[in-house]
């Protein structure tokens, strides 16, 4: 979802960083875009095992992912409102659609701000059924996990399912799921970080991927 389909990682990296570094756990806005497909405790876990030596308790997870997402909010006020979908994504899809391949959304968000936004940007492409976020997993991204129960809810296997992926944990979990993976670079880490983890294919943006998916479907 963010960084695929919502051009929201800026205002999470921002939201992240602002927030953590609060409560005493140093975060740059990079480190988001490095741990983004966590869920947010999984996210928060890793910070206060690396500063306070220890796990987040569910009150102070809890706390923390509440005051993100009202930093998120204010971020995305004050740049213009909700954030946009991503150039090319559409395109993606369309083409996806066309060539009559199931969409399966496979995200470590559960902002329902975003949640609602799927069907006015995106109509028809995606069903509640059809659907994985952070709610619904135990372990989240880099565990196999959200990829796993993607296959399972689509009735297909993994050699018959492609992932389009932008963070690096995110090409892991599917890589790890044994589902071939293309990275779209979105955002500012180094391209070796995508293919380091797997990713049989890299394109440095949606429209890029847009371009270039027929030689791939």
């Amino acid at each position: 979802m963010d960084g695929v389909l919502f051009d929201s990682m800026p205002g999470h990296a921002y939201a992240w960083a602002k927030v953590m570094t609060e409560y005493g756990l140093p975060m740059k806005p990079e480190d988001a875009f490095e741990n983004e497909g966590r869920t947010g405790i999984g996210t928060i876990s890793i910070f206060t095992q690396r500063y306070w030596g220890r796990d987040a308790t569910e009150e102070e997870a809890r706390e923390l992912y509440r005051r993100k997402t009202i930093v998120f909010n204010e971020y995305q006020a004050a740049h213009g409102g909700e954030a946009p979908p991503m150039r090319g994504a559409a395109d993606v899809l369309n083409k996806v659609r066309a060539r009559g391949l199931m969409r399966v959304l496979v995200t470590g968000s559960a902002q329902q701000s975003l949640l609602t936004r799927l069907e006015q940007h995106y109509p028809g492409h995606f069903t509640a059924d059809l659907m994985v976020t952070g709610d619904d997993v135990r372990y989240g991204k880099p565990n196999p996990e959200p990829y796993l129960m993607g296959l399972k809810k689509a009735g297909v296997t993994a050699d018959e399912a492609l992932v389009v992926e932008n963070a690096p944990l995110g090409v892991r979990a599917a890589v790890a799921a044994g589902i071939r993976t293309i990275a779209v670079n979105t955002g500012p880490l180094p391209d070796h970080l995508l293919t380091d983890e797997g990713a049989t294919w890299l394109f440095p943006s949606m429209q890029a991927l847009a371009e270039g998916i027929d030689t791939i479907i």
